[in-house]
């Protein structure tokens, strides 16, 4: 080999080696905001980069339901704080946020999931989605769930909107169910009620040699597969993975929604799902302090784990990153005044 064959072939196993190790570092989680004493579970960014959050009301010191994070880490009541100013005891309305549990940005607007079940006592009034145009950063719609779609004691959990149907599809956390909301005549049916692919199939889940629940959480994580016209969904107290046809959920019957249940995987017990533009599914493996994914060939690989990963609850995409809420639902026993409840992005793009 002469001697400019032989510098061309370092300098090639030199970019070889290069692109192997960039392509296998680490993964590192970089810390978005954070927030003490605030317990947060959801988080969503849209197209253009801005990062909203919410914050259930399980107990009476939340302070705003719904934040924007500004770029500095410091954040704002979304809306404005009228919106916000909702407490116990106060009168109901349109024009406040009772018990938010999630946000989804989707296109130019903002979904604010209120399950209109504070402290958990109960549904106060139908459990709606206040949909916010995030340009104006103006209320546009109000979706009310139709009656016999949602109990006494739903908590209507989390969001996904389907462009092809036309469609929203939720999930019910403490009545085990999906509900299917059409856009088209502003109403919502119940499906897969009680049935074993929405059923919690523990009560509890294990950290360690701690125990934590003693009561069963039914279908809480939702994910769709535009690439398939899949939707998945998951117990959160469970560990299997069903999906079911989006084309049956908007227009097919009872039975037929039933028979196209698939199970998909046995997995770790997870809260939220996201599914990237590739087909990768990512999930909390809650009992182990780790964020996994599922690739197109439904092969589970773990993404971070670790002290930066504490009860992952909610993911968004954006910019090649997933974004991600630390809720430490496990870890609350009583006052959270003195916690902190952090978001943290990690990039996936080299995934």
């Amino acid at each position: 080999m002469n001697k400019i064959r032989f510098i061309s072939f370092v300098v090639l196993m030199g970019l070889i080696s290069l692109l192997y190790s960039c392509k296998n570092a680490p993964v590192v989680a970089e810390k978005v905001t954070e927030f003490k004493g605030q317990q947060v579970t959801g988080v969503t960014v849209n197209s253009e980069g801005r990062v909203f959050a919410n914050f259930p009301r399980w107990r009476e010191t939340v302070e705003y339901s719904v934040v924007e994070v500004q770029k500095d880490g410091s954040s704002q009541a979304y809306p404005n704080l009228i919106w916000n100013s909702w407490t116990p005891g106060q009168p109901i309305s349109d024009s406040v946020f009772i018990a938010v549990q999630s946000v989804v940005a989707h296109k130019q607007f903002l979904y604010i999931l209120d399950t209109r079940n504070p402290l958990w006592k109960g549904v106060v009034s139908a459990p709606r989605v206040f949909v916010f145009d995030m340009e104006k950063n103006e209320l546009s719609d109000i979706l009310i769930l139709s009656e016999g779609s949602y109990k006494s004691n739903s908590y209507i959990n989390d969001l996904r909107v389907d462009d092809k149907h036309n469609a929203i599809y939720f999930t019910d956390s403490n009545e085990a169910a999906l509900v299917i909301y059409d856009l088209n005549t502003h109403s919502s049916r119940r499906v897969l009620d009680n049935h074993i692919s929405t059923t919690a199939e523990t009560d509890h889940l294990m950290f360690g040699d701690q125990k934590w629940g003693g009561h069963p959480v039914h279908s809480d994580g939702i994910a769709l597969n535009t690439n398939n016209n899949r939707l998945y969904y998951h117990a959160l107290t469970g560990y299997t993975l069903y999906s079911v046809s989006t084309d049956l959920l908007f227009n097919g019957t009872l039975e037929q929604i039933e028979n196209d249940v698939k199970k998909e995987a046995i997995t770790p017990a997870p809260d939220g799902m996201i599914f990237d533009h590739r087909g990768n599914l990512f999930m909390a493996d809650l009992e182990n302090n780790k964020i996994v994914y599922y690739t197109s060939e439904i092969q589970q690989k773990t993404l971070l784990e670790g002290e930066n990963v504490k009860w992952a609850d909610t993911f968004s995409i954006y910019d090649g990153y997933l974004y991600y809420t630390n809720s430490r639902i496990n870890e609350v026993k009583g006052d959270v005044s003195d916690m902190i409840f952090s978001i943290y992005k990690v990039k996936i793009e080299n995934l």
